[in-house]
């Protein structure tokens, strides 16, 4: 199996459209056209309907707000086949569970929102699928995480393995300020769970992307939109454009570049530095055959040829059976053994 967290540019780039639509299919697929341009590996969904995700009752006006953001099931079906005719990965948040039966067949991966974290009922029919997750940890702590990892791994063994439950660090809010980032939380998450962890923005522009992804993030995911400017919903505002989002592209591999391996070697590029660098052992005076070597006899000086700057203790009481000029360069055949 394909490695799911591994995008093209390193980290699993996820262009989320989610609500930005609002309602307007044709909208949609110019969103979805959009994020096909900009490299994203994955462009993201929000499947639900205004009754199956807020109470008519307690949340009139939120159930009211989904509803005018509804879209339909032979919508959603296009919006993924147009993903697929692109070879752009196909993921959404699905917020009924009713709708599992007939997107499933375009889902390779599934998104449980932050706001689904205690849902376990609609945990567990997603679970069913068998398929990787990725869960957003907004609004949770430490606890509600390892509570929820640990319910989803004790309904499948599959979740116990990196390649099929991964965490994303994410604050709640839209937009929130650098500070409420909490990056270094992926830390805490990677060892809490030995699963792979990345982050979820919220903040505006792409930095704490660029940031997160020299952390370690496995998994980038950001709001998507055309164009910020002119628009009430929320959402808009944190949201990266295709020139972003291919900006961001160019940043992770520079990022990757930088980061290099873990092999702590002298690079090709040093070779001639390895000797003009580095220092020898010269005499730092005059001295004539069978002199006896003191410290104050010698310097340590560039270029390092003769003997090595590392054995100029070994150099200390030796016997000179030549005359050396100062600076010149010394060789053990120069000294008694």
């Amino acid at each position: 199996m394909k490695h799911p967290w591994k995008g093209k540019y390193g980290p699993l780039l996820i262009a989320e459209i989610g609500g930005n639509h609002e309602g307007n299919f044709d909208y949609a697929l110019k969103l979805t056209d959009l994020a096909i341009e900009s490299g994203a590996d994955y462009i993201k969904y929000q499947l639900y309907s205004g009754d199956s995700l807020v109470s008519r009752l307690e949340g009139a006006q939120r159930n009211a707000h989904f509803k005018k953001f509804e879209l339909s099931q032979e919508q959603f079906i296009k919006l993924a086949n147009r993903c697929k005719a692109a070879h752009v990965g196909f993921m959404a948040s699905v917020w009924n569970p009713d709708y599992l039966d007939w997107i499933d067949e375009h889902m390779s991966i599934y998104k449980i929102g932050s706001g689904d974290l205690t849902a376990y009922s609609v945990i567990r029919e997603i679970a069913k699928r068998g398929k990787p997750m990725i869960l957003s940890t907004g609004l949770a702590t430490l606890q509600e995480v390892l509570e929820t990892v640990a319910f989803i791994q004790s309904l499948d063994d599959r979740y116990k393995e990196p390649d099929f439950l991964s965490i994303l660090q994410c604050t709640s809010m839209y937009p929130i300020e650098f500070k409420d980032a909490n990056l270094a939380v992926m830390h805490l998450l990677r060892q809490a769970t030995q699963l792979p962890v990345g982050y979820s923005d919220h903040t505006e522009g792409y930095r704490a992307l660029e940031i997160a992804a020299a952390m370690g993030a496995e998994i980038l995911e950001f709001h998507f939109t055309d164009e910020r400017e002119g628009k009430s919903f929320r959402d808009h505002k944190v949201s990266l454009t295709k020139d972003e989002v291919l900006a961001l592209g160019k940043k992770i591999e520079e990022i990757r570049s930088l980061e290099g391996h873990y092999l702590k070697r002298p690079l090709e590029v040093e070779a001639e530095h390895r000797v003009s660098f580095r220092r020898a052992v010269y005499p730092s005076r005059d001295l004539t055959a069978g002199t006896v070597i003191k410290a104050e006899d010698l310097v340590s000086l560039r270029p390092n040829h003769g003997i090595d700057a590392r054995d100029f203790d070994q150099l200390i009481g030796k016997k000179l059976k030549t005359d050396v000029q100062a600076h010149q360069k010394l060789a053990w055949e120069f000294f008694e053994a």
